[in-house]
């Protein structure tokens, strides 16, 4: 559960002050998170295809035709999405598109290194910060809700910030690398889709193959890879971490994995759990309703005792200040990163 279970721990049942008894608390709060639930998927059933209806697709070229990526061949990699990238911002600007014209254009530029890029719908990206061939230490970000190319430079944001303080803190002669990924079409924050799995078990097979691929992209070195997950992004990473091999998982701002506990992720990596004191997620309800055959919710909260995970203290931020620069959660998960575990400041 979510911070209400929090408040409630410990609490002896019976009659309370107010002459309540808690199971009748328990199943208040249970009918009142069943009626938000339901509110979000009517809200989402009407909002999805509106905005749908009134945003029509953006032209983009295929993306570059490319051999398997290796170590040796990551620059002409590099080369081919920043040109993929600039032709897509010349189609967008024909249309009129301005604003994803100048999102296109700035991917094109040539201090960027996209290991993949797709300009069609939404969008798709994997850029990289650092030296990614003779890396010791890899952060692969997954993003959650409305993550696309129109609102990518905050999720770039979070790489940068990240791949800043690791190269502050790493120790002499590591060398370290950030990996934003945002391969697949994030849901909506206002929508059906976001209280669903749906999207999270269409990504799961391409983080797994994404991260399948890392050796051959890290010139045969066997580099420690941590898996950063935000949000709806933690889903994503919970339907994939059984087949990820992986250091370390650290789940921040999120709202479940659909695990009940961090073992059921069948996972050896380590698992770590993060949440700021003023993240709304907080109050989203964790349980998992099944709701006219759709499964609604993930589960257990991963800050709760009874998941299981390494919790760690993200400070006073919000939903979106994990990665912020100064921020107690950004210096929490550069040393997850670098495999100082003893260092981390626990919540």
């Amino acid at each position: 559960m979510g911070r209400i279970t929090g408040r409630t721990a410990g609490r002896t049942t019976g009659v309370g002050a107010a002459g309540t008894s808690e199971p009748k608390k328990k199943a208040h709060r249970t009918h009142r998170w069943r009626r938000a639930l339901l509110a979000t998927l009517i809200t989402g059933a009407v909002v999805v295809p509106l905005s749908g209806a009134a945003r029509p697709e953006i032209p983009a070229p295929a993306p570059a035709a490319l051999a398997p990526v290796t170590a040796a061949t990551l620059d002409e990699t590099y080369a081919a999405n920043r040109a993929n990238a600039a032709e897509a911002s010349r189609m967008a600007a024909a249309h009129g598109n301005r604003e994803r014209a100048a999102a296109d254009r700035a991917m094109a530029d040539p201090s960027r290194h996209f290991l993949s890029f797709d300009g069609r719908g939404p969008g798709l990206a994997t850029e990289v910060f650092g030296d990614l061939a003779h890396a010791d230490r890899i952060a692969v970000l997954v993003p959650g809700s409305d993550t696309s190319i129109d609102t990518y430079d905050r999720f770039r944001d979070a790489a940068r910030a990240l791949h800043e303080r690791l190269t502050r803190e790493a120790p002499h002669g590591t060398r370290t690398a950030v990996m934003a990924w945002l391969g697949y079409e994030t849901p909506a924050t206002v929508s059906t889709t976001v209280t669903t799995a749906g999207r999270a078990e269409e990504a799961a097979p391409k983080l797994r193959e994404f991260i399948r691929h890392l050796p051959a992209l890290t010139a045969d070195r066997k580099p420690r890879i941590s898996l950063l997950c935000h949000s709806y992004g933690s889903v994503v990473c919970g339907r994939a971490a059984s087949h990820l091999d992986v250091d370390d998982i650290a789940l921040v701002g999120s709202p479940g994995t659909g695990a009940d506990t961090a073992a059921a992720l069948r996972t050896p990596a380590r698992v770590w759990a993060a949440r700021g004191s003023d993240d709304w997620v907080a109050e989203v309800p964790h349980v998992r309703l099944d709701l006219f055959g759709t499964v609604v919710g993930f589960g257990t909260d991963p800050m709760s005792p009874s998941f299981g995970a390494r919790v760690f203290a993200a400070g006073d931020g919000g939903h979106s200040d994990y990665f912020r620069p100064g921020s107690t959660s950004l210096v929490n998960l550069a040393r997850v990163v670098l495999g100082e575990t003893s260092e981390v400041r626990h919540g």
